[in-house]
């Protein structure tokens, strides 16, 4: 076999891989975003309504949520949590809204400020990086104003 041949085979050799290699799917940025939005919405909606097993099944077992006082790993550490956050934002005393959010693929950001009956939450941020549907990470800050 000549150079030229042997150029030729390997050049359709490599099409002919690279023809039948399996295509490499990606979800479009919108459809990251909608999922990541998704659950943003319903873990917001849970924490409203105070609503724990909503809440826990954004979350896996391999889940991280880190606090300015603790980092919470694991269903029972995050559960724990939210319970004792249930006890300082009673649901019939507070008021909460969400001021800003951005999604960027599986990132989440929010803005949120709070009255509840011993303080004001002015300013507080979450910040989630959501994999499959669950919250992997999460991330709260906040200042209170005690009244």
């Amino acid at each position: 076999m000549n150079s030229k041949t042997t150029t030729l085979l390997l050049f359709t050799l490599a099409a002919a891989i690279f023809a039948c290699a399996p295509k490499k799917t990606e979800t479009s940025d919108s459809n990251h975003d909608e999922a990541t939005r998704s659950v943003l919405e319903h873990h917001w909606k849970s924490f409203q309504d105070r609503d724990i097993d909503g809440l826990m099944s954004d979350y896996t077992d391999e889940s991280i949520l880190i606090t300015p006082d603790r980092t919470y790993k694991g269903l029972a550490e995050i559960r724990d949590n939210y319970i004792k956050a249930f006890a300082v934002f009673p649901k019939d005393s507070t008021t909460m809204k969400i001021t800003k959010t951005i999604v960027q693929d599986d990132l989440g950001y929010i803005l949120w400020e709070a009255t509840v009956p011993k303080f004001k939450l002015p300013y507080a941020t979450d910040t989630f990086i959501i994999r499959n549907g669950k919250i992997a990470r999460q991330t709260f800050a906040g200042a209170p104003d005690f009244l």
